[in-house]
């Protein structure tokens, strides 16, 4: 909401690819306080988003879901950004609500971002369709090691040292530095991978909203954990490029994944891998199948494995991977949530900033922290069917 920050925006490099009468914003920004982005601005500026919303929508000739992209921590992103998601379910019910979360760090600057973490959850589990969290610690580690294979001088052919997207210090930022450009690279380009199917022409092409039908296979369990190869931020394109196959491990790393967290040690409910550049179907099959068995995919779903095959590889590199797995590995970043939320409510800290916005009350809070026990609970049930046998289901004959 804070003019500055939009105005700063659209006076840099990427002016241009916003449309400045479409761009809603107020003189100071939430606060930290997600009562008054959500309660506050959010019931202030309705009308006004709803126009803008169905101005863009009426543009589409089909209109296939919306991306909401926000943080967890502060006070507009996690109240106005849940806000809005109620408003398009409102709105928009048949299409379907796409949403990238960045999570605070344990390291996390804003001391009151449990509380804003922990009621944006309870939005998020109601009306979002499918959510790919973030988190902002492994976001800094993945620039760290690029950083450090940019100082080795293993690269490709030159590294830019400046770039329009990144900040003039670029990869060479120092590493105790928070280079936030860099971080912010790491995210566009999931959703460069994400949407190629609908930008470009591929042989087996991947409709968003396949997403969400193939890999939530519970309403509530809608999380992804996301994963990316060759990590680069657009300063360093010519990080050295990864053999196919080699692609595919990485895919299943932890130092590739933009959330701290283990799914190969947890259970697969689904994953889909969407790949890009100039690949066969044969080469996904083989990658598939010498990784199955390595991997723990719930027994009642063992083939849970979708494909997208785009033809148009990312700037500077022949072939890319962008792997979503419904794992119940996200469970840990919500226990982690929970843990932060009770040190500070026990302590009732801090409540009385959200408890003075209109609207707003203590049982907000005890709902929203209900709503995540549920949501852990639910992972923990999946877990406990890990050592079960896999059932063979009988095949259906045919009589000819």
């Amino acid at each position: 909401m804070e003019e500055g920050v939009v105005n700063e925006m659209l006076q840099g490099p990427l002016r241009d690819v916003f449309d400045s009468k479409q761009l809603i914003t107020d003189i100071s920004g939430s606060g930290n306080n997600w009562a008054v982005g959500h309660k506050v601005f959010g019931s202030q500026y309705q009308e006004k988003i709803l126009e803008k919303l169905r101005k863009s929508a009426e543009q589409c000739d089909c209109l296939q879901c919306f991306f909401i992209i926000h943080s967890m921590g502060g006070g507009t992103g996690s109240g106005l950004g849940t806000f809005l998601l109620k408003v398009l379910e409102d709105e928009f019910p048949e299409v379907y609500r796409f949403v990238t979360s960045v999570y605070p760090s344990s390291e996390d600057d804003v001391i009151t971002s449990p509380y804003n973490s922990i009621l944006a959850m309870k939005e998020l589990n109601e009306h979002a369709d499918c959510v790919l969290p973030i988190d902002n610690q492994s976001l800094f580690d993945i620039i760290s090691k690029i950083d450090t294979v940019v100082k080795s001088g293993k690269l490709g052919k030159t590294v830019k040292p400046k770039s329009l997207v990144t900040s003039s210090v670029g990869a060479s930022r120092k590493r105790h530095q928070k280079p936030f450009d860099a971080m912010n690279n790491i995210v566009a380009n999931l959703l460069l991978n994400l949407t190629s199917s609908a930008r470009f022409e591929g042989s087996l092409n991947m409709d968003l909203n396949e997403i969400s039908m193939n890999l939530v296979p519970f309403p509530q369990l809608h999380y992804l954990v996301s994963s990316l190869t060759p990590l680069y931020t657009l300063a360093d394109v010519n990080v050295p490029p990864r053999r196919l196959d080699q692609m595919f491990s990485d895919a299943f790393s932890k130092d590739h994944q933009l959330i701290r967290a283990d799914p190969k040690h947890n259970l697969y409910l689904a994953c889909a891998l969407m790949v890009r550049g100039d690949v066969q179907i044969s080469d996904l099959r083989r990658n598939i199948e010498r990784l199955k068995p390595s991997l723990q995919f719930v027994s009642w779903n063992q083939e849970g494995w979708k494909t997208s095959l785009c033809s148009v590889p990312p700037v500077g590199h022949s072939h890319s991977l962008l792997a979503l797995a419904n794992n119940t590995c996200v469970k840990t970043t919500f226990v982690e949530l929970k843990e932060r939320f009770t040190r500070l409510y026990k302590k009732k800290a801090h409540l009385h900033h959200y408890l003075q916005v209109e609207g707003m009350e203590e049982g907000c809070f005890s709902e929203a922290v209900s709503s995540l026990s549920a949501l852990i609970q639910e992972y923990n049930q999946l877990d406990a069917t890990k050592s079960m046998p896999v059932q063979e289901l009988p095949r259906l004959r045919i009589a000819v």
